[in-house]
Formats: C-alpha cells, structure tokens, sequence
C-alpha cells in the first residue's frame, strides 16, 4: 500500500503569515481600500489569489478581484527581490518530514502558491526534492477544490484509503473530504481547531510531532 501525506504550504509547513499580510497591506493600499487586521485576514490563506481578495472585498466585481491579484504578485516578488520576504519552517516540520519519509511515506504538497513561489520556498528549505508531487494554483482551481490532492495521489499512485491531508485551514480539510482522503489539521496555523473539525478534520494536532501517530492510527488503525 502506498501512503501519501499530502501538506499545505502556508501556515502548515511555513510561518509566511506576516509577509503575506504586508504584501496585502500594500496592494490594498496602492487600490484606496481598507485591509481588514491580521487575524481576519489571515483566514484566507490557502485559497487561490483571486478567491481570496473576491474573499476580503466581496463587494467588489470579479476584474477588481483579478486586478487586486495581480497587485498583490507584483508586490510579493518585489519583497523577494528585496531580500524582505520571511517564510520560517514551522518548529517540528523537518522531524515530521523525516519520520514520515522513514516510515516510508510519500510526501506531496497542494497549495494556493504559484508553482514560483512554491518552488522558491521550498528550495530555500532544501525541501523541494522531497515532495513527489507539487501541487498549485497555477494549474487547478481553489481549494477546497479536490483537484489538486487528487493530482498528487495519482502522482504518487496512492488512493484516498491510504492518504492524508495535514494543512492548517478549513479549505484544506475541505478538500480532504472532498477527495476521499484524511484531513488531519494543523492547529499550529491560521484557522482554529473549531474550525478544522467542523471542515472535517479527523483530528487537530497542536503540533507537527503529534501528526505522525495521527496518521498511523488513520491508515494503519
């Protein structure tokens, strides 16, 4: 049996919180519209770019949402270029990684980054070869959107009996459900653990240690 752990980028295998928040700040800014604080906003982590300003300005239209989107890029690579984007490992994510591979897991990721984006956090990690399958909003639609998880289960020849989705937000989980797999929260991210459960989470772990004994007893009961 193949088993696959598939992880969401943001807020579950990085803290990017603070960097995204800027770089909303100043599109928002750079549009005349006010930024709803910190906490509000960082509930729309993990959906595609254009979800979520359609999310923080819903009475906008669908061009303005796309045009803030694009801001909110070009804003995002000028930090990177500038050497102020700031993504840290979560504490516990490289023993997590390394537990998992030993137990001979596969290790996939689906998340709301651009294939860029992720490819440049990973590799500033020295992750990226780790991840059999890379999953992103360049190529499906938003979570909870299945597409993306059922993507790196075929990558990875796995099904949903035998995978898990570990990700820190309510749409993660939500598309765990969606394609059949475990939803396992990360209640070290953005979203609550309420929340989590409520998506569909089979369990919240409060930390990165706790998610491989959630993952045995998940698949291997």
């Amino acid at each position: 049996m193949t088993r696959l752990a598939i992880f969401d980028c943001d807020g579950t295998l990085v803290d990017s919180g603070a960097t995204i928040y800027r770089a909303l700040a100043e599109s928002f800014d750079r549009h005349g519209l006010d930024l709803p604080p910190p906490r509000e906003s960082r509930k729309v982590i993990g959906l595609s770019l254009t979800q979520a300003m359609a999310a923080l300005v819903p009475e906008a239209n669908q061009h303005d949402h796309e045009e803030l989107a694009e801001t909110y890029k070009q804003c995002f690579h000028r930090a990177r270029q500038n050497g102020l984007v700031e993504e840290p490992l979560f504490d516990g994510v490289l023993e997590l990684l390394d537990t998992l591979e030993a137990n001979g897991w596969l290790l996939a990721v689906a998340t709301g980054k651009s294939d860029r984006g992720l490819r440049f956090c990973l590799e500033s990690h020295g992750l990226h070869a780790r991840f059999i399958s890379l999953q992103t909003a360049d190529r499906h639609p938003s979570k909870p959107s299945p597409a993306m998880a059922l993507a790196a289960m075929a990558d990875a020849g796995a099904n949903g009996e035998s995978t898990i989705v570990v990700g820190d937000t309510s749409y993660d989980m939500a598309m765990a459900v969606a394609a059949g797999t475990t939803g396992i929260g990360a209640g070290w991210g953005y979203h609550d653990a309420d929340e989590l459960m409520a998506a569909g989470a089979r369990a919240v772990a409060d930390g990165p240690a706790e998610v491989a004994s959630f993952a045995r007893e998940a698949i291997d009961g």
